[in-house]
This record gives structure tokens, C-alpha cells and sequence, in this order.
């Protein structure tokens, strides 16, 4: 093995990016949204609808005019559960045992956004005799205050779903369904129990071959690790255990420093590039990516995009969710949708629907972008698969 650190410019890394990430060549629509659910390793959810929910946009972006209840299937018909990863997560349910560390966690602290209340085991007796159960079967999910003001049996069913006692493999409309997890999880998969140091190792490849070129910041982003589990993400960066390769990438800042930059072998490097970035083997190994580029518009939770940073030092764009900034200190639009076309980010669009119209409230045209072509090429393609037969631009700046 050598101590040499690969090299790559940064259209290089983009490229490595967009094709892990299913958006560059064919690989990324072979197998449909089951196959694109594992290669992703995990796919955001969030409440808010507008074309649709987000769930639904990261496999269209990928796969086209799939059917919307082909993707539901993928999500929910039991080869996948919802988890905490880089956020409330749709996850395949092969990766039960790598959420074992975060589990036991919840479990230690005992407490997470909201105190316990002592009839949690009223709640999981409930589930055992009743279940799969939603929250208006076990009594209702608020008190009648703001939405974070849950009921006890709310907070209950979270906290079970936490600590792994109880799982999610399906929804009703948009409400969790909740079950035992000894009755939805196979056993082999609840009985391999991994330590902290293996779960995160484990869990730490996933991110790197689902991101392709990463930095550590990148990867902490994916998982979500802090503290000690940070610490064991470093561990398995340092001594290769997740199978990631350091690289130096062009034009992408330098690695903070936690002591001597690494190689693949663990010893101190003797090249003047510090490594920068960690990059999945097999997809360096694959080479240049060739293929076709989608042109698509991205939901803002989409993990190509859905870290601010990331998304910046990839594509050179600066890209927030507005929903939740007042109206009248908005930039960009409610949910501005970045589009990507040719295998770079060339506009944002904030889009609504009125009856059967797909409307642009405002289109924001990227430095450089000249033609609004590919952007109403992927406006006509979305209208097609949300049933829209016409779309109208309102505004373009």
C-alpha cells in the first residue's frame, strides 16, 4: 500500500459527486428508488409540500417521472425505517445495526427535546398489545399549544422510536406509523449488535461513498456524530477502517488541523498537499464519470445540496431555505429549488401551482447562466409529472 495522495481538480471531484449521487451517467436510474434509496445511504424528509414533498423530489431529480407511488412503495413497505441521520431520514433498513451507537445514546441521556414522562411504558405496552398504532390512536400528538407542544403520549412514542423499542416503516398521509421493532425489524438484523467504534466506522463509509469526495466537515454533516462519536469518526478516518482514501482537491480549502496529516497507511505524508478531503476508492477507481447530466430542479433537503458549505465550495452557490425567513426578507423565494443542468447549479427557481399551471414565481439566474432553455426544460418536465399541463415564468432576475 502507498502513502501517495490522490490528486483532483475540483471539476474532478464534481464530477465523482454528481455520479455517486445518481445525477451523471445511467447508473443512477438503474433499480429504481429501491436502488437509489441505498445508494444515497439516506434521504430527508420534511413537512413542506409544494411540487411535492421532498422525499418524492430526490428521486424525480434522479429518476425522472417515476410514479409517486413507486416511490412511497420503496419508502414504506418495509425495507426501509425513518432514523435520525443527517436529519429525520428515510433509511434502508439493512443499516438498523449502524444506528445501534445513537440509540444507546438517547437511551443513556434519557431525555432529547422534551422530559420523558413516567408512562412511557404504558405507551409501549400499548404498542405491544395494539400496535402498529398513530399518535391520534394513542391518545393525539399535542396539547393544543404550538407544534412543539406535544402531548405526553407524543413525546412517549418519540423517545420509544429513539431508543429503538419502537420503529417506522410506514406513514398514513403524512403521520408516523409506529410498531414493535421486534415485529418489523428481522432478527438478524436487531440481534447484530455493534460497538460504538464498528457503528460509526460503518456508518462513516456509508457517507463517504454516498457523498464520493468529502471533507471530514462533510462527513460530520452526513452523520451527524459530535463529541465522542466525532472522535471515533476521526479514529476510522486515521486508521482507514471506513475504507476512505485522503485526496487533495484543488481549490478546496485546507484540512483543519488535528494533528499529522494522514495518507493511507497512517504515517505522516511527505507530499507539500496536505490531504483535504476523503474520497470513496471504488468511485476514484472508476474513473472519469461519462454519461448524460440531468436537468432537474433539486429540493433544498436533497443530500447533494442539503449543506450549506458543501454546496458552495462544490457548485459555487450560496443557497438558503427561505421558508422560514419572513416574506418580505426573502432573496430568493418560500422554497427556491436550485436547477442543475449540465452537471453545475445555473439558477434557482421558486415555484407554485395555480389549477393545472406549474408557475416560476421568480426565477434567479446563476453568474453566467445566459438561456433560460434548460431551465424551462426542467420546468416542462416537472409540470409533466406533477400533472401540470402548462407553466408560466412570472419573474426573472
Amino acid at each position: 500500500m502507498t502513502d501517495s495522495v490522490h490528486d483532483l481538480t475540483a471539476d474532478e471531484a464534481r464530477r465523482l459527486i454528481l455520479r455517486a449521487q445518481g445525477f451523471l451517467g445511467a447508473d443512477g436510474r438503474r433499480g429504481g428508488a429501491p436502488a437509489m434509496l441505498r445508494r444515497l445511504g439516506a434521504v430527508q424528509l420534511d413537512t413542506i409540500s409544494v411540487l411535492a414533498r421532498s422525499h418524492e423530489l430526490v428521486a424525480y431529480a434522479r429518476l425522472g417521472a417515476i410514479g409517486r407511488d413507486a416511490v412511497e412503495r420503496a419508502y414504506w413497505s418495509g425495507d426501509a425505517f425513518e432514523y435520525w441521520c443527517h436529519a429525520a431520514c428515510v433509511l434502508p433498513l439493512e443499516h438498523w445495526p449502524l444506528y445501534g451507537f445513537r440509540r444507546r445514546a438517547y437511551r443513556e441521556k434519557g431525555i432529547r427535546w422534551h422530559e420523558v414522562p413516567a408512562g412511557v411504558e404504558k405507551v409501549l405496552d400499548r404498542v405491544r398489545a395494539e400496535g402498529p398504532v398513530t399518535t391520534t390512536d394513542i391518545g393525539g400528538a399535542k396539547n393544543g399549544g404550538p407544534w412543539w407542544d406535544w402531548s405526553d403520549s407524543k413525546i412517549s412514542i418519540e423517545f420509544l422510536l429513539d431508543i429503538g423499542e419502537v420503529v417506522c416503516v410506514k406513514r398514513v398521509g403524512w403521520r408516523r406509523v409506529y410498531d414493535l421493532a421486534e415485529r418489523v425489524v428481522p432478527a438478524h438484523l436487531r440481534e447484530t449488535e455493534l460497538t460504538d467504534a464498528e457503528a460509526v466506522t460503518r456508518l462513516t463509509r456509508v457517507a463517504g461513498e454516498s457523498l464520493a469526495v468529502a471533507t471530514r466537515a462533510d462527513l460530520v454533516d452526513y452523520t451527524r456524530v459530535k463529541g465522542p462519536h466525532a472522535a471515533l469518526l476521526d479514529e476510522a478516518l486515521r486508521s482507514g477502517g471506513a475504507g476512505l482514501v485522503p485526496v487533495h482537491v484543488a481549490g478546496w480549502p485546507p484540512a483543519r488541523t488535528r494533528g499529522a496529516p494522514v495518507t493511507l497507511t497512517g504515517l505522516p505524508s511527505a507530499r507539500s498537499a496536505t490531504p483535504n478531503a476523503w474520497a470513496d476508492p471504488a468511485a476514484l477507481a472508476a474513473g472519469d464519470p461519462r454519461g448524460r447530466h440531468r436537468t432537474t430542479p433539486l429540493s433544498p433537503f436533497d443530500s447533494l445540496i442539503w449543506d450549506r458549505a458543501r454546496t458552495e465550495r462544490v457548485f459555487g452557490m450560496t443557497h438558503r431555505l427561505e421558508a422560514y425567513v419572513p416574506k418580505d426578507r426573502r432573496v430568493h423565494g418560500y422554497f427556491a429549488m436550485p436547477i442543475l443542468s449540465g452537471g453545475k447549479l445555473i439558477a434557482r427557481v421558486d415555484p407554485a401551482r395555480e389549477g393545472d399551471t406549474l408557475i416560476a414565481r421568480q426565477v434567479t439566474l446563476q453568474p453566467g447562466t445566459k438561456s433560460l432553455d434548460p431551465i424551462h426544460t426542467a420546468l416542462t418536465e416537472a409540470a409533466t409529472w406533477v400533472n401540470c399541463t402548462k407553466i408560466r415564468i412570472d419573474r426573472v432576475t
